[in-house]
């Protein structure tokens, strides 16, 4: 049976953990996938990082298919919109605690981007497993 992403509720999820420690929740967006709504003037290299505090947008909707708010930048009011899918990661500012998600909906990725889950612990003895770290793209 196949089940639904996994990803609209791991990002809820940390949202609400990096909110209740008190920190400012990122997103980073990739921007090539369709549907992604945003300010084309802050993308850089194909991705947008977005501040989404209660107290930087409005009417925040982490949905099972879409993420919408509202939002000011430059002083203009702008209505943002993008797939969940679009969701490369979500992490706090200010210790860049958060995850990071690769195409198979909640795995976690290594700084080099490859997927450390390896099925067959025994394929590889030599390489002991790398913890997942994450990086801020500017």
């Amino acid at each position: 049976m196949q089940m639904t992403s996994s990803r609209p509720y791991l990002v809820r999820a940390m949202y609400q953990w990096i909110i209740d420690n008190g920190m400012t929740p990122y997103l980073l967006v990739d921007v090539s996938i369709d549907g992604v709504q945003v300010p084309a003037e802050h993308i850089q290299n194909g991705k947008i990082i977005l501040n989404i505090a209660p107290m930087a947008i409005n009417g925040l909707v982490l949905g099972d298919d879409e993420i919408t708010f509202n939002a000011r930048f430059s002083g203009q009011p702008m209505n943002l919109f993008f797939p969940v899918e679009a969701v490369l990661a979500v992490y706090a500012r200010e210790n860049g605690q958060g995850m990071m998600f690769t195409e198979d909906d909640g795995a976690i990725s290594s700084e080099d981007g490859s997927d450390d889950s390896d099925p067959d612990p025994d394929n590889s003895p030599d390489k002991p497993p790398r913890r997942p770290s994450l990086h801020v793209v500017k």
